[in-house]
């Protein structure tokens, strides 16, 4: 992915969006991104994942589907909250970068 560490802040933004909206799971996220342009491999993806929830911004738990296991995340209050944080900065940030 272009400018990957420019834009891996935004990738988390959106995660934290999501998991705060309700449960996800990897594929899923996957196909999220992708539709707004974001190209991720599990590779990438699943151990940011698994960074967000040692921080402590998510939280995961185990499903069994048919004849697989998928994790599940979901937002922790402490993630809501970054949620916040991060939506007041994007706000001032695009105030500041938009072409006048």
């Amino acid at each position: 992915m272009e400018h990957q560490d420019l834009i891996s802040g935004f990738i988390r933004i959106h995660i934290l969006h999501h998991a705060a909206e309700g449960d996800l799971y990897g594929n899923w996220m996957i196909e999220e991104l992708g539709r707004h342009g974001y190209r991720l491999s599990p590779g990438t993806l699943y151990p940011m994942l698994h960074g967000m929830e040692r921080k402590g911004y998510l939280e995961s738990r185990t499903e069994r589907v048919g004849r697989t296991q998928r994790r599940i995340y979901r937002a922790t209050s402490l993630g809501r909250e970054a949620l916040a944080y991060a939506r007041d900065k994007l706000r001032e940030l695009t105030g500041e970068v938009r072409p006048r």
